[in-house]
């Protein structure tokens, strides 16, 4: 076998784990770590168990394990085995079991001393997955706990060394970190860019022809997801018969995986076009050439929404590294990249790790049974957030999984003992306990493996197809179904109109109701808003029960969803529909209006008048509507109006008057408003005057002194006269009447202390506006004189003198006045 560089190293992380129980393994990629470090374990004396490989996929686990067989010449399921939700080999003789990191948590979580295994090795830690993650904290309690001879060591391309070593060290100084030179190929880069408003595909697309073009080798692409993946294959149909393409990402079956590893035909070349998979722990036999499109889709948990939904969004640092190094394993490679050499600098250094922004719900759950209320007390290289935790802990209160104090109940301990999240695992006992287990089983693998069935919005539809689909694939989908619906109990075959009451027990929240005639947005149970194609044959539904969405939480695309009708809802959800009796006012008709309805969550069932609503209700809603609306609302007579208006003057020119403002007079208005509507069921029922003398009732004897200080509600003239301030008036109180009242007057009439001056709005003895000021005494010195020229040809009965400044003031004519100066 030819030597790997990992094994220039190999006797010191041997010598490590004599001295002490951890290790960290820093490998570039290429050096050979994930198929060469376990068996070198083997013949160690503390190793005299099974060695357990952690693999971050289900498709870099098999290739391992099928790796490792073929360097020591025995078939897979021998000494070297794998174990993965779908598909597993391995035997009474196996010393090696590549596993996919969940089934490693639901290992130790069933058997905490992990007994008869020797060493646990976590491979590419780098990626951060909440599962990676989780497992090494867990192992680590275990080790400390029960089990000091556990080997454990964490291996990586590009690794956090000294995090990790302070991590794993325990008490020490930390464990002992071990670095390997990686195989050296050349390795050229070239930033070919790509425009901005080209679609991804015809970018990769082109790149792939310049490289087959220009290269020699087989070419690995780069691209967000299996869509952009069937759309690249067919733009490059038809370059040549000595292509063979093949298509890699997690949907695929074993076979289409493995023949996208393995050697091309000789005389061929080979094009892979693939997902995220590729870009660790595998490699990809007879590659030269990257393109990379600088893209990767990952699942993003929305707190907001409570779901997770995919986003595509750039790759990392960290990734577009490994994914360019995929060129150089076995020969001198290039990598195509389709952005500009300066913006790699942009790029985020490294993808977050996935514990600081997915669904906690299972971790919360395993914890608990673990003996960990706080998940925060286990040893974790970044600890999980407060907030998704408490988040974790309402699901599964709501799910009935723990209890108030966050202990596990008999249903959560039942649901944790399924190798399924906490909402499926909720559906497969809940469902099991109503014999239809099989059909949750078989929903909870399509929700779980995308494609088969087809990729139909409808689970109805893709459930009927999978059933007769054939293909390793389909038949490891139908095993894995059976198994699980062998852990709950009447595990008999529903109806295919069971699938929508399964789903509706994972996803409560996301019951949903149809909103418009085309079927094109729906409301859920939640208060989350979803569209759905309404071509769809889903869109002719009342109800659906959604079990995935993509998208803003506003108006999530519903993904994959099944009929359900309102009878099953009810059925299922009897406890949690609410009968509500609600009052309120409405403002269209001044009245109110009193509803009697149904309500699960956010949707509304039913609803009709309600004849029972009490009269302290109704006077509540009618109060409500005040508050809410303001005091316009209510039926004041003028006299009160003219009150308010003066009551907002005096708080606008800055009089201290406590509490007489409208929000002062709103927050007392349970005191003097609630009597007023006792009996009533209209506002404009109410007595004007009761309103009247109930607002002056609580505005107070001293107040309304001030008040008529302040702002008088008339102004009296030299004639004797009074006419009413309209202090509601444009431009401030204004009084209309003759400017005959105010002559002799030298100084301009003013209210609030004399701090603002009247608007004076003078008329003709016919009513008619001639001038309106704020200064009477320019007035009498200004335009006066050609005012009282027009006017003495109008009106030559009333008096018009030049200087009214000193004419005795009047409201009558020349004629009366001169009469009433004559003696009797």
């Amino acid at each position: 076998m030819t030597p790997l560089p990992i094994h220039a190293v190999l006797p010191d992380l041997l010598a490590a784990l004599r001295a002490g129980p951890n290790a960290v393994l820093v490998a570039p990629p290429g050096a050979g770590k994930t198929t060469a470090v376990a068996p070198a374990l083997l013949a160690e004396p503390w190793c005299n168990g099974e060695i357990l490989l952690l693999s971050p996929r289900r498709l870099a686990a098999r290739a391992a394990a099928e790796r490792m067989a073929s360097q020591a010449g025995e078939p897979v399921g021998k000494t070297f085995g794998y174990a993965t939700r779908m598909d597993s080999k391995r035997s009474a003789a196996t010393r090696v079991t590549v596993v996919t990191e969940g089934i490693f948590v639901n290992r130790i979580q069933a058997d905490p001393e992990l007994a008869g295994v020797s060493a646990v090795l976590f491979d590419e830690v780098h990626e951060r997955s909440l599962d990676s993650d989780f497992g090494l904290a867990l192992a680590l309690d275990a080790q400390g706990a029960l089990r000091p001879d556990l080997r454990l060591v964490a291996m990586s391309a590009t690794l956090d060394g000294a995090r990790f070593s302070a991590l794993m060290g325990g008490q020490s100084e930390g464990a002992p970190v071990i670095q390997s030179e990686g195989r050296s190929h050349p390795l050229t880069l070239r930033h070919i860019g790509r425009a901005a408003e080209a679609r991804i595909e015809d970018s990769v697309a082109a790149a792939i022809r310049l490289a087959v073009r220009d290269e020699r080798g087989g070419v690995l692409a780069f691209l967000p997801g299996v869509a952009e993946i069937e759309r690249t294959a067919e733009r490059i149909e038809g370059l040549g018969e000595d292509i063979i393409l093949h298509k890699l990402h997690g949907s695929l079956d074993p076979a289409a995986q493995r023949a996208a590893i393995a050697p091309g035909p000789q005389g061929r070349r080979k094009i892979v076009l693939a997902t995220s998979i590729a870009e660790t722990s595998l490699t990809l036999d007879g590659i030269s050439v990257v393109v990379d499109s600088g893209l990767a889709r990952r699942p993003r948990y929305d707190r907001a929404a409570g779901m997770t939904r995919l986003v595509t969004e750039r790759a990392s640092q960290a990734a577009v590294t490994q994914r360019a190094g995929r060129a150089a394993r076995q020969m001198p490679g290039i990598a195509y990249r389709l952005w500009e050499e300066a913006a790699t600098a942009g790029l985020p250094r490294f993808d977050p790790p996935e514990i600081v922004e997915a669904d906690l719900s299972a971790l919360t759950l395993d914890c608990a049974l673990w003996g960990v209320a706080d998940p925060r007390m286990l040893a974790w290289l970044d600890p999980p957030p407060a907030a998704a935790i408490e988040e974790a802990r309402a699901r599964l209160t709501a799910l009935e999984a723990i209890d108030a104090d966050g202990r596990p109940t008999e249903h959560g301990k039942a649901i944790a003992r399924l190798p399924l999240p906490p909402r499926l695992g909720h559906m497969l006992v809940r469902a099991g306990e109503m014999g239809l287990a099989e059909t949750a089983a078989e929903v909870a693998v399509l929700l779980g493996e995308r494609g088969l069935g087809g990729n139909d919005v409808d689970l109805e539809t893709r459930l009927r197809r999978w059933r007769t689909e054939r293909g390793p694939r389909a038949e490891g989908g139908r095993k894995l179904a059976k198994r699980w619906a062998s852990l709950a109990p009447s595990p008999a075959r529903g109806r295919g109109e069971e699938v929508g009451l399964a789903v509706a027990l994972a996803f409560p929240d996301r019951i949903a109701r149809r909103r418009d005639a085309s079927g094109e947005t729906w409301a859920s149970v939640g208060g989350r808003g979803f569209k759905l194609d309404p071509t769809s044959s889903l869109a002719r539904n009342e109800w659906l029960a959604v079990a995935e969405t993509q998208g803003m939480a506003a108006g999530a695309r519903i993904l994959s969803a099944a009929p359900i009708d309102l009878a099953t809802v009810e059925a299922l959800f009897g406890d949690r529909i609410e009968t509500r009796r609600t009052v309120t006012f409405d403002a269209a008709t001044g009245g109110i209006q009193a509803l009697r309805e149904r309500r699960l969550g956010a949707i509304r069932l039913s609803s009709g008048p309600d004849a029972n609503a009490d009269a302290e209700e109704i006077a509540a809603a009618l109060l409500a509507a005040v508050q809410a609306g303001g005091l316009s609302l209510l039926p004041w007579s003028e006299a009160a109006r003219a009150l308010l208006d003066r009551i907002a003057f005096v708080r606008s020119a800055g009089v201290a008057v406590e509490e007489i403002d409208e929000a002062g007079l709103l927050a007392r208005a349970d005191e003097w408003l609630t009597p007023l509507l006792s009996g009533k069921r209209r506002l404009d029922a109410l007595d004007p005057g009761a309103l009247a003398d109930a607002l002056r009732g609580v505005i107070g004897w001293d107040t309304l002194r001030t008040l008529d200080a302040q702002a008088p509600t008339y102004f009296h003239t030299p004639a004797g006269s009074s006419h009413p301030i309209d202090y509601a008036a444009e431009g401030g109180p204004r009084v209309e009447l003759r400017p005959q009242a105010l002559f002799g007057l030298a100084a301009h009439p003013t209210v609030a202390g004399g701090r603002v001056p009247l608007v004076l709005s003078l008329t003709s003895p016919a009513g008619r506006p001639i001038q309106t000021t704020r200064d009477l005494p320019g007035f009498w010195a200004g335009s006066w004189a050609a005012v009282a020229k027009e006017m003495r040809g109008r009106y030559p009965r009333h008096p018009w003198p030049d200087d009214p400044a000193a004419a005795v003031p009047t409201t009558r004519t020349k004629n009366a006045d001169a009469r009433r100066a004559q003696p009797r």
